[in-house]
């Protein structure tokens, strides 16, 4: 077959630039064959590329961590890996949902026939070619060549993302598809994800319907899902997602969506089965075996917890898609059952992980937990007393989150399993509820965590009746004119609680009633509550946040 220059290949292709100029890319070839790694390294080479810039990897992990700590510009992934079950689209699946795959990497899957299907799949959301084998030199060349064209042609919207200005390349992505320009439909999805991050939740349902309608992709579907329900409405997402999922019963995103809406519901055990079903469909995926497990042992079914995040941790322990708080969970799993040596290794993986990010204040309390945990299997209990008194210190301050509290609860029930004694526990277990019950279901699952202790149990309860008995109260007066009073008791529990929701509800009179106050006085208290502990946090188990990072 007759070979094609580089200059020739453009020309045929009819994409000019995206060629001619290949000097300054960096490349990596992820495959498990030396001899298929050296040919593909070798046409790379041809088309342009350095040959010190073209690296190589032939296995998952070491793909995985170059891709995790180095950029780019193009990636050629086999979809086989000899070592394990995992494959180039579960390793494109991992760094997706972890955002570590840049608009500007062109990833292309060099597949069989055999896993056409699956890569055919995984091009529809996340890849932005695929090769099959056997493959050539002017094959490659042609999907380089179109797969750099896009990007190119998408620079101003890649340029605006590089400088962190989303705000303007979403509005760039809504320009290019009202034009109907030259990949619209891919620009439309970035601008829909970058509604989504911005808040424009609207914006981004409306132009995912727009994209529905278009092309009826399942995509666009899922982002009209998740429009719905990151703006609140909950019901219509869960109709929209069980359309999708009956249509595409092994989209593992749809299940993920359809999870956390159930979770936002309070419905724990379909949520449940939603993310088992998820991991059915992407057996490898640490970030869903996460959710499973992180969901599970909550809900009280340990077993099956511990086996997810056990795998997680096999499969991603080395990795920053690995979330430590699956750890934290471990040792607990290991606590009850008195395996010290199973818990030991649990702190010595976490004591690494905050040796290597000291400043992570996430880290060093999750480390605290764990050692206290392995100081009690000890029976080292004064020393256990003396940590668990400092706990406290941190309940009120604007970094401690969900994950955290629900982490001391978990600790301070089972120290009380253990028959520690420990006078203020109660004070605060309802310090924790009083600042995180927000809602039905954060109460329903505080009360989850503390199902094997009944007292701990009905004081999260009783915590959330009176943040509740608070708003009502408020409102009431409100409506009987008494706004300023109101107001005034509302925010000394704002206070006193650092309850979000009565945060949010202070903001809310504030802004109805404003006509109604004299003194700015309340004003500047309010804007100082809302500056201090800025927005709703997220539920600690539904969404696990990135590996090592603060809280």
């Amino acid at each position: 077959m007759h070979q094609l220059t580089p200059a020739n290949q453009a020309e045929e292709a009819g994409l000019g630039p995206a060629l001619e100029d290949l000097r300054s890319a960096r490349a990596l070839v992820v495959d498990a064959n030396p001899t298929s790694r050296s040919i593909l390294r070798g046409i790379l080479i041809d088309l342009g590329v350095k040959a010190e810039k073209v690296r190589q990897a032939g296995r998952y992990s070491e793909a995985r961590s170059e891709l995790e700590h180095h950029q780019y510009d193009i990636v050629l992934c086999d979809y086989h890996f000899q070592e394990t079950t995992q494959t180039g689209a579960d390793l494109v699946d991992e760094l997706r949902l972890a955002n570590l795959l840049p608009y500007t990497t062109v990833f292309i899957m060099v597949t069989s026939e055999a896993s056409y299907g699956r890569v055919a799949e995984a091009a529809e959301f996340a890849l932005d070619s695929y090769l099959l084998k056997p493959h050539n030199h002017n094959n490659l060349a042609r999907r380089l060549a179109a797969a750099r064209h896009r990007k190119m042609a998408l620079s101003d919207i890649f340029q605006a993302l590089q400088e962190e200005d989303y705000q303007l390349a979403a509005n760039l992505c809504q320009a290019r598809f009202d034009t109907r320009a030259e990949y619209w439909v891919y620009a439309a999805r970035i601008g829909g994800e970058l509604m989504l991050r911005l808040g424009r939740h609207d914006d981004a349902r409306k132009l995912f319907e727009a994209l529905d309608a278009t092309k009826a992709l399942p995509w666009a579907r899922l982002g009209i899902a998740r429009a719905q329900l990151d703006g609140g409405n909950v019901a219509p997402a869960r109709r929209t997602l069980e359309s999708l999922i009956v249509d595409n019963p092994s989209y593992a995103d749809a299940y993920d969506v359809m999870g956390r809406a159930l979770f936002q519901s309070g419905d724990f055990e379909q949520a449940f089965e939603t993310y088992k079903k998820a991991v059915e469909v992407t057996p490898s995926s640490v970030s869903r075996l996460q959710k499973l497990g992180m969901l599970a042992f909550h809900m009280g079914k340990k077993e099956e917890a511990a086996k997810a995040l056990q795998r997680a941790a096999t499969l991603g322990g080395m990795s920053s898609m690995f979330d430590y708080q699956s750890l934290v969970l471990l040792a607990l799993h290991h606590f009850e059952h008195k395996d010290g040596k199973e818990l030991q290794k649990c702190v010595n993986q976490l004591m690494q992980a905050h040796q290597k990010a000291p400043r992570s204040t996430r880290l060093r309390r999750m480390y605290e937990v764990l050692n206290i945990l392995s100081l009690m299997l000890q029976r080292q209990v004064a020393e256990v007393v003396r940590r668990v008194k400092n706990l406290p210190r941190e309940f009120a301050t604007p970094d401690f989150d969900m994950e955290a509290a629900g982490n001391v609860m978990s600790l301070l029930i089972r120290l009380s399993n253990s028959e520690l004694e420990l006078p203020d526990a109660e004070m605060w277990i309802t310090r924790l509820a009083q600042r995180f019950c927000i809602s039905k279901a954060m109460t329903d699952m505080f009360c989850m965590i503390s199902s094997t202790n009944t007292r701990y149990q009905d004081l999260v309860r009783e915590a959330y009746a009176h943040i509740m008995d608070i708003a009502g109260q408020t409102l009431a007066r409100c409506k009987t004119g008494d706004v300023s009073g109101a107001l005034q008791d509302l925010l000394r529990h704002a206070e006193q609680t650092s309850n979000i929701k009565l945060i949010d509800l202070t903001d809310m009179v504030l802004q109805r009633y404003r006509s109604h106050l004299t003194s700015p006085e309340l004003e500047i208290r309010v804007l100082a509550l809302r500056k201090k502990y800025g927005r709703l946090p997220p539920p600690a188990v539904e969404q696990p946040a990135k590996a090592g990072s603060a809280a």
